[in-house]
């Protein structure tokens, strides 16, 4: 007797079901583990000054070259060192005068000669004058000394001028301080022969120093006369000044102009130093993020935004972060401005950003003591 034969397709649904039930039902998937526990923020508005971050170097505000108006004479003192406060008519360097005393006194005795030479001529001339109505001389001699009374005149007055000159130059004997201010270099010893129009010192006119930065033509149009500005020195000191002026045109090459501003009180700053600053420019309500959360690469600032869908960001979520390019203003203290990239309601990564990939899978704990117990044994 012949068995009966069962169609194919119901041999191969036996077979299937008696292979699924002998390995227990369908596998489940593997669970997916988070990469990292993380905390999550939402950006925040708050006032934030506006500022501009440059360097620039610091330079005397006026810096006076000093010499000498005489040549071939010898230095006999210099009476500062470079560092020294100095005021206004202080003597600062003397030439040996004893040449231009001798020129001096010469210059003395001329002009007595020419005073004794001019008395002799008037008394002549007057005499003259009584002689003519006399008739006793020719209207021609009484001419001849009218005139050697003039030309005596002029002599004197000739005598009295390489007088006023011979003082004068023994004046420039003595280099005195132009104005108060600060010495700030000295290329002349005693002894040394010095010459007209050579610097001999150099004096930072009232001490007053200046930081001058270039800025690009878009920043520059931004500053005013009057903005603060503050300055890190090399040592950390906080330094304050305030913009006395801008330049009016930008080269046409590098696209920048100069900014001056005075520091009234310059600290341990130096003219020739560098110096990194900060421009001010107003407060201004801004959108920020912790410093923490901002991630610089390639040159570009990121953040990981958690992905749509996530849960609410009560510290129990589980999702995917979104890797995303943001533009940042400036810093102050441990917040970074965000100009673009973000919506307000989007919750960033703040701990453990700086450790993810875009797609990363991560948890979400909601503060310090959450993010200690979970890494708790």
């Amino acid at each position: 007797m012949m068995r009966p034969t069962l169609p194919s397709r119901s041999r191969a649904t036996l077979l299937l079901a008696g292979l699924l039930a002998g390995c227990g039902g369908a596998p489940e998937p593997p669970a997916v583990t988070p990469s990292l526990v993380v905390t999550t923020i939402s950006p925040a508005s708050q006032p934030m000054e506006r500022t501009i971050a440059v360097s620039g170097s610091v330079a005397a505000w006026q810096e006076m070259f000093l010499g000498v108006e005489l040549t071939g004479i010898r230095v006999a003192e210099v009476l500062v060192e470079v560092g020294d406060a100095v005021r206004a008519g202080q003597p600062l360097l003397r030439l040996d005068t004893r040449t231009l005393e001798v020129q001096a006194r010469q210059a003395d005795a001329s002009v007595v000669e020419a005073k004794a030479s001019l008395e002799l001529a008037r008394a002549n001339a007057e005499r003259g004058a009584t002689l003519v109505k006399q008739g006793l001389i020719s209207s021609s001699n009484a001419d001849e000394l009218r005139a050697t009374l003039a030309s005596a005149e002029a002599r004197l007055a000739t005598a009295e001028a390489d007088r006023d000159a011979a003082r004068l130059r023994l004046g420039f004997a003595t280099l005195r301080a132009p104005d108060d201010g600060i010495i700030s270099a000295r290329s002349v010893q005693p002894g040394q022969i010095v010459s007209s129009g050579t610097d001999l010192l150099r004096l930072i006119r009232e001490g007053r120093l200046e930081w001058r930065a270039e800025l690009t033509e878009a920043d520059l149009t931004r500053v005013k006369a009057g903005a603060p500005v503050e300055l890190t020195s090399p040592g950390g000191e906080r330094i304050k000044g305030q913009v006395r002026a801008v330049s009016p045109s930008v080269d046409p090459e590098t696209r920048t102009g100069m900014l001056y501003a005075d520091l009234p009180a310059p600290g341990d700053l130096r003219a020739g130093m560098f110096a990194q600053g900060q421009i001010l420019l107003g407060t201004t309500t801004a959108t920020v993020l912790p410093r923490e959360a901002v991630i610089f690469r390639d040159g570009y600032p990121y953040v990981f935004v958690a992905r749509a869908g996530a849960g609410p960001g009560d510290g129990a979520a589980t999702f995917n972060v979104e890797q995303r390019r943001i533009t940042v203003g400036g810093q102050r203290g441990d917040f970074t401005e965000v100009r673009s990239g973000l919506k307000a309601d989007e919750r960033v990564v703040v701990r453990g950003a700086g450790f993810l990939s875009d797609g990363d899978l991560v948890r979400e704990v909601p503060d310090k003591p959450a993010l200690a117990q979970e890494k708790a044994p």
